[in-house]
């Protein structure tokens, strides 16, 4: 018997997103960056602005280059989809826009004179969100300890040694986030 392959939209949230972000990226590249600095980087602006709440959710998509793209959707790609099947679109969508908006709102509030953008947040968020995807009842995974040591001690020591145009509080923030909403999922 010949078996007769298909491709699959396996992982809805996941391919859409990491789309969304390939077409931001060729719109950056067609506009010259205006498409960045308009829609896909969140910054300390007028709050009666829409564009504003809108950057504050589509920050996410946007890269500042291939190099960047390429680095968020490999581990996008590789980790989003097991979440996105235990715990459902809907619920791996939300926590998305919550790791957004989180980011978003701490880049707006404490940093006023610069810009963020990139999925590395959602990433690790990701990241911390699988950690805690085996927990049993009453237990805590130690590979969510070892998880969260070892990526929040790099982050940490990072954030304090180097200077570079890597927002590692924003990875914190997505770690934090993927950490809360784990559990908030596991008490559904």
């Amino acid at each position: 018997m010949k078996r007769k392959w298909k491709l699959q939209y396996n992982s809805p949230v996941v391919l859409s997103f990491t789309a969304l972000s390939l077409l931001a990226l060729l719109l950056n590249a067609l506009t010259g960056g205006w498409s960045n600095r308009t829609l896909f980087s969140v910054y300390r602006a007028s709050l009666l602005s829409p564009l504003t709440w809108l950057r504050l959710f589509t920050h996410v998509l946007g890269h500042s280059g291939y190099a960047h793209f390429i680095g968020n959707m490999l581990l996008f790609l590789v980790v989003g989809p097991p979440m996105e099947e235990k715990y459902g679109s809907r619920r791996l969508l939300i926590a998305i826009l919550i790791t957004a908006a989180v980011t978003g709102v701490v880049e707006m509030a404490f940093f006023p004179g610069r810009a963020l953008l990139g999925a590395s947040g959602v990433v690790f968020m990701l990241i911390l969100l699988s950690s805690l995807s085996g927990m049993g009842s009453g237990a805590i995974p130690l590979t969510l300890i070892l998880v969260a040591v070892l990526y929040l001690g790099q982050e940490l020591v990072h954030m304090l040694s180097l200077r570079d145009n890597v927002s590692q509080l924003a990875h914190l923030l997505g770690g934090l986030c993927g950490a809360g909403i784990g559990f908030a999922f596991r008490k559904r």
